[in-house]
């Protein structure tokens, strides 16, 4: 069988799958899910085309590893086939623990473990299927590899991911404030003492590059729809939560009612594998389908919230500098309860406040750093004579306060 596949990506033109193992991961069920999960969950609601896939999303930030690993062995550096497959295959399934919405499943259904950590748990199970063979790809992953800047490559605040993301909700998303210089980026890269640098000249790509993130995250991803959105879906399924374990009857797919009925920790869903082999069945059909069928639910909460989902008929979201006045909170409360005919309790699943935040640049969290003319390396806020870096290194906390649109 011929695995030299090419595939044609809207973003990128032709992708190849480089080696026979990169493609018999692409074929794994565990990499096909991903197929059916959204990248960027409800934004759809929002931007009309925001339809494209973390199945998309992997084998673009494959395509420019590969791209960065031939810039890099050009500059000189010693990178070997096996550290190239290595670094493209931990790449590619970087986002393979994603659950569907994973954001709201993190908080309400699959709680305490992240899907960094599944993902992890999942190229385990991938490397003993493969008889070993994604050791290198682990441990750069896992940052224990020696040479640190195959995972800076991976996972870093200038990594193939970010390019990717940035390049492709632009592009599906039609919002052209996130489109980045990527191809100019990667020329750029270089190695000094073990660390991805840029070099000087590529500085005015990483400004815009910072630039970009943070518009494309107040635009795009804490845009206040998407926003409303989200937080709608992540009440549904504490409300369904609730009635699951409380041993109401809901329809549910079987992955979907595993994580709905049984309270698991994050040390029982490492300790057993039987939950990891479930939540690789769960994919944006298996929520979506609970949602509509729960619209005709006896719980008037949950029925009422799923209607209003699946009927795009959202939140009011106000998002503030500072949190909401706690008597305005209290009579939206008021309102929904004698409107809904609810508990106070109860009430907050229509009247509720919460937090947002964006690092557009995290210092503490790995440096970008620049290659100066001198061979010397220096931060990119201090190496920048555009002020707006300093002020992107600072985190952007707001508030919110959502209320159904009916209680205003």
């Amino acid at each position: 069988m011929n695995k030299r596949k090419i595939i044609n990506d809207p973003v990128y033109g032709f992708i190849s799958i480089p080696t026979e193992l990169v493609f018999d991961l692409i074929e794994h069920p565990y990499f096909q899910r991903l197929r059916y999960i959204k990248q960027v969950g409800m934004t759809h609601l929002v931007y009309p085309g925001a339809l494209h896939t973390r199945f998309h999303h992997a084998l673009g930030a494959m395509h420019l590893m590969r791209t960065a690993i031939e810039t890099l062995r050009d500059k000189g550096h010693e990178i070997t086939n096996d550290e190239l497959e290595a670094v493209t295959i931990a790449i590619l399934l970087h986002d393979i623990g994603h659950g569907p919405f994973s954001h709201a499943l993190e908080r309400h259904i699959v709680k305490g473990i992240s899907h960094e950590d599944i993902s992890v748990l999942l190229m385990n199970r991938l490397n003993e299927t493969f008889g070993g063979r994604l050791d290198m790809a682990l441990q750069i992953f896992n940052d224990t590899y020696p040479k640190r800047f195959l995972h800076q490559l991976v996972s870093s605040q200038l990594d193939m991911d970010r390019m990717d993301y940035l390049n492709r909700d632009s592009f599906f998303t039609g919002v052209s404030e996130g489109v980045i210089s990527s191809e100019r980026i990667i020329k750029m890269l270089n190695v000094a003492e073990g660390n991805i640098v840029v070099e000087e000249k590529g500085i005015y790509s990483i400004e815009k590059f910072l630039i970009a993130r943070r518009l494309m995250y107040w635009q795009v991803y804490l845009h206040k729809t998407v926003v409303s959105a989200e937080q709608m879906l992540g009440k549904i399924l504490k409300r369904a939560r609730e009635l699951a374990v409380a041993g109401e009857t809901l329809f549910a797919t079987p992955a979907l009612s595993h994580f709905l009925v049984n309270q698991i920790s994050r040390e029982m869903f490492i300790a057993d594998e039987a939950h990891l082999k479930i939540f690789t069945c769960l994919d944006d059909t298996d929520i979506m389908s609970a949602v509509k069928v729960w619209t005709g639910h006896k719980d008037k909460i949950l029925a009422e919230l799923c209607t209003r989902l699946i009927q795009r008929k959202l939140y009011h979201v106000d998002i503030t500098a500072t949190p909401a006045d706690e008597h305005t909170v209290t009579e939206l409360r008021l309102h929904a309860s004698k409107r809904y005919n609810l508990s106070m309790e109860e009430a907050e699943y229509f009247a509720f406040t919460d937090g947002i935040s964006n690092y557009a640049y995290k210092a503490d969290e790995g440096s970008i750093l620049i290659l100066k003319n001198n061979r010397q390396t220096i931060d990119i806020t201090a190496a920048s004579d555009n002020f707006n870096l300093q002020a992107l290194a600072r985190p952007v906390e707001k508030y919110i306060l959502c209320y159904t649109k009916d209680l205003n």
